[in-house]
């Protein structure tokens, strides 16, 4: 755990060294309220809520996830400093879950400069703070499994445009993977089992499940066993890259 916390803090201070973090966390609070109160048309709804900005989330984390993951393995191949991680006592676990847990608490980080529209929606009104304390902890949970993502394909390129593009491709399967689109596609061919099983890695669907203020324990465990996967799958490309 001691080499966990040491990686973890090396790579959480080293988002703070240059003014991209500061960019980063600005653009993603000023994006948010764009599309809570603007798009989502929350002066016209009439209801003191975040629903309109949790329902953007999603589409949000498909540009600002795979951004602050594309750098996290990339551009340790591209410099070459890799190499000289892996001479230090450091196993692959550690410095995979360090990395990680840095970008995690970086996005939580982005999501707690949200808090002012929370205390904006109680000031309009009466919203119920238990739905939106769930949507706080889904939301949380997904960029998770949206970071995991994307730190394994930035794992397997050294260009970080690549690794950017792939992630945001990827993750967008996942979001849409339970769209009509996608469905009526799959449907034509396969069977319904499968057609089901497609539907069931839809990040929508588990999201908005939670944000209606029921924190099941599928959707839980969806969001956390796909983050572990992907992690897993991490490790095994770094070490893979290592011995070449």
């Amino acid at each position: 755990m001691s080499t966990i916390w040491v990686i973890f803090k090396r790579e959480l201070s080293g988002y703070f060294t240059t003014p991209i973090a500061y960019v980063f966390l600005a653009l993603f609070v000023f994006l948010s309220g764009i599309f809570a109160f603007y798009i989502g048309n929350f002066f016209d709804r009439g209801q003191a809520d975040l629903q309109a900005f949790f329902m953007f989330h999603p589409w949000l984390y498909l540009f600002f996830i795979p951004a602050l993951a594309m750098r996290l393995w990339a551009e340790e191949r591209k410099v070459g400093t890799i190499e000289l991680l892996f001479t230090l006592p450091v196993t692959m676990t550690q410095a995979v879950l360090g990395k990680f847990l840095a970008a995690w608490v970086f996005s939580g980080i982005a999501l707690a400069f949200t808090f002012p529209m929370w205390i904006t929606v109680n000031y309009l009104g009466t919203p119920d703070n238990g739905v939106i304390a769930a949507s706080y902890i889904g939301s949380f949970l997904m960029a998770g499994a949206f970071l995991a993502i994307g730190s394994c394909i930035s794992a397997v390129t050294k260009n970080q445009v690549i690794a950017f593009v792939v992630s945001a491709a990827v993750c967008l399967g996942f979001v849409m993977s339970g769209f009509p689109l996608v469905l009526d596609v799959v449907s034509g061919w396969a069977p319904p089992a499968i057609v089901d099983a497609v539907s069931s890695f839809s990040f929508l669907t588990h999201f908005e499940a939670i944000t209606k203020g029921v924190i099941d324990l599928r959707d839980l465990i969806f969001f956390v066993s796909l983050g572990a996967f992907w992690l897993f799958a991490n490790a095994v490309v770094i070490d893979a890259k290592k011995a070449q």
